[in-house]
């Protein structure tokens, strides 16, 4: 029944209507997956190791049973990026037979439960919408994933202590999920998003908010909100890069880079990739194949004829913060970049966008 529900109905709520709010009861969340879901590939993060200092390591990965995720979560170590835009996956196949050929070509059908999203998470997934998801010339392949997707996401507990959402208007969302759950104590209180969330949510009988659920929800949220110690400023970073496109900082942090392209991998949303066809030895077959790159790598620029447009590691550097904070905002009005410091995480040379950005605004 579920199934038929998420593939068939994916519209959102009209956005002139009010959101809807409801509360349930935790142990009624777990019911929701263990009774309900248990049929449907559930992902949500489950912790996978602890770090040198002791802090638990997670990541978004498929669960049968609701008691292996952790919904306290701080921050995944990859982004769920990779479930609407894989690492590495085939376009198209072909087979070769008797001078004629054939294609074949599969989108995802299955549906599928994510859930344990935070604002960040969510609010990259909108961003990717704009790209993939357009009216004119959509990107089938990410289309399919995401309206065969459920979406239940959660307010963070506190700011993760590197994060700067905030600056990026990234800390709260307000639409790009089907549930999305506040922790207020005993219960979570429920923003309903879309059509097929309210009907799945009125599986587990949810009721209506008291005031004293509002008091404590806002409550929360205000303190949240009031957490958050790094912040950068974003309003005229376009205007920045542009002057300081030929900037001495550039180098310096290009020194350190490595060129590893970790912080493309784990950012939720860098989208670059190439695209290659593979044919067998036999040519019977062959299979078009698009995996995901990342444009610090030394090759991305280069060209038939060996010809690198960027060959120096300040210069990829420098174009990688370009289309995050300059050619995005020209395309759609708003910096791509979310402030989760996935990137910052990962980066072996411990380079981090505060620090970056705000080198560049001291020049100034």
């Amino acid at each position: 029944m579920f199934s038929r529900l998420l593939i068939a109905v994916h519209h959102h709520l009209r956005k002139d209507l009010i959101m809807i709010f409801k509360t349930i009861a935790k142990e009624d969340l777990k019911k929701l997956f263990d009774v309900h879901l248990k049929d449907i590939e559930c992902v949500g993060p489950k912790q996978v190791a602890a770090s040198g200092g002791g802090q638990p390591i997670y990541q978004f990965l498929p669960f049968e049973s609701f008691d292996e995720i952790n919904l306290d979560h701080e921050k995944t170590e990859y982004s769920a990026k990779t479930y609407f835009i894989p690492f590495r996956e085939t376009l198209s196949s072909f087979k070769f037979n008797n001078g004629d050929w054939t294609q074949e070509i599969n989108y995802r059908k299955q549906p599928r439960v994510l859930v344990g999203l935070h604002p960040c998470d969510i609010n990259a997934l909108v961003k990717l919408d704009k790209v993939f998801a357009k009216d004119f010339f959509p990107y089938p392949y990410y289309l399919s994933r995401r309206k065969n997707t459920f979406v239940i996401g959660i307010d963070c507990e506190k700011p993760c202590s590197d994060g700067f959402c905030s600056s990026l208007s990234a800390d709260v969302v307000t639409h790009g999920f089907d549930l999305f759950l506040r922790d207020i104590g005993d219960k979570y209180f429920v923003k309903v998003g879309t059509d097929r969330g309210f009907n799945l949510l009125n599986k587990i009988n949810p009721t209506d908010i008291t005031p004293e659920e509002r008091k404590t929800y806002r409550k929360k949220t205000k303190e949240f909100l009031a957490g958050f110690e790094k912040t950068i400023r974003v309003e005229n970073l376009p205007n920045t890069l542009d002057i300081e496109f030929e900037s001495g900082g550039w180098k310096k942090w290009g020194d350190k880079c490595l060129s590893c392209g970790s912080c493309s991998m784990v950012c939720p949303t860098c989208y670059c990739y190439g695209v290659s066809e593979q044919v067998s030895m036999d040519f019977k077959k062959a299979e078009k194949v698009k995996q995901l790159y990342s444009c610090n790598l030394f090759d991305f620029a280069q060209v038939a004829g060996g010809y690198n447009f960027r060959p120096a590691r300040e210069t990829r550097l420098k174009y990688r913060y370009y289309h995050q904070h300059r050619g995005f905002v020209e395309s759609f009005g708003e910096p791509m970049c979310v402030g989760c410091n996935r990137c910052g995480r990962a980066c072996l040379a411990k380079i981090n966008p505060v620090d970056v950005i705000s080198d560049l605004q001291m020049e100034l």
